[in-house]
């Protein structure tokens, strides 16, 4: 399959690039791959593939360029946007929709013609001019067309609830979002959250998380033979100096002499 015509296009409204998925992202690879993670499960995103990036949810990708070129569509279904469709065309959610963070869809001609004939083409460039909600409201009658059970997705705009929080935190000690919002992910306050955090991992979130990403690296350092610039972003460290810091401060010797 081969797109012309259009490079890159973004519409609806930016985003935050933080980890946590604040709104559902359909994003259609034209040129190179996207590789994405989800904290138990990587989906890699090939040219002429398509998915859905679920809301509330924490997530993270990259971009595999073919000849130093990638190329994407990416629609946001922002939570107003799916409001006022929704007050339009009278439809709501029958159910819960169970999937993983990244939803793969079926690469159906009519996505890819919707795309040739529908959206501007746009220069890639770092601010996109938003589209018209009209031809969100296309797309979305398209998606829900290919698969009627997305409804149960696009139209339920309830808050998470409260889950396990220890098996929560297991599974996501790897991104680097705020407390806030890992208490908002897991349905408790602020207050609640630390307060379980505490009475479960007997410390406070901060120095656990550090402890745990820090366990994670000696080993892949140690055991996988990483170096430390190809694993702390992936761990959830900002930066390598504050990494190296960090290791050193822990266990009392750099991750440069353990890898060694």
């Amino acid at each position: 399959m081969k797109i012309t015509g259009i490079t890159s296009c973004y519409l609806g409204p930016q985003i935050s690039p933080e980890q946590f998925v604040p709104e559902h992202i359909f994003i259609f690879i034209i040129k190179g791959k996207m590789n994405g993670y989800d904290g138990t499960k990587h989906k890699k995103i090939e040219p002429g593939e398509c998915c859905i990036v679920r809301k509330n949810r924490l997530a993270r990708y990259n971009k595999q360029k073919d000849q130093n070129e990638f190329e994407k569509i990416v629609i946001v279904l922002d939570q107003e946007f799916l409001k006022k469709y929704q007050k339009k065309y009278g439809v709501s959610a029958a159910g819960y929709f169970v999937s993983d963070v990244f939803i793969l869809l079926d690469s159906k001609p009519a996505i890819t013609d919707f795309i040739l004939k529908q959206l501007p083409a746009y220069q890639i460039q770092e601010s996109m001019p938003e589209c018209t909600d009209h031809i969100r409201e296309n797309f979305v009658q398209l998606l829900l067309a290919i698969q009627p059970e997305l409804v149960n997705l696009f139209f339920d705009f309830g808050k998470p609830g409260r889950i396990d929080l220890e098996a929560y935190m297991q599974q996501h000690y790897k991104f680097n979002v705020s407390l806030e919002r890992l208490a908002y992910l897991t349905g408790r306050s602020l207050s609640a959250f630390k307060r379980d955090f505490k009475d479960i991992f007997k410390q406070t979130p901060n120095r656990w998380l550090v402890q745990r990403r820090l366990q994670e690296a000696h080993f892949l350092i140690e055991k996988e033979k990483k170096a430390s610039n190809e694993i702390y972003l992936d761990l959830g460290f900002e930066d390598l100096s504050h990494f190296s810091f960090a290791f050193k401060k822990h266990f009392g010797y750099t991750a440069t002499t353990l890898g060694q």
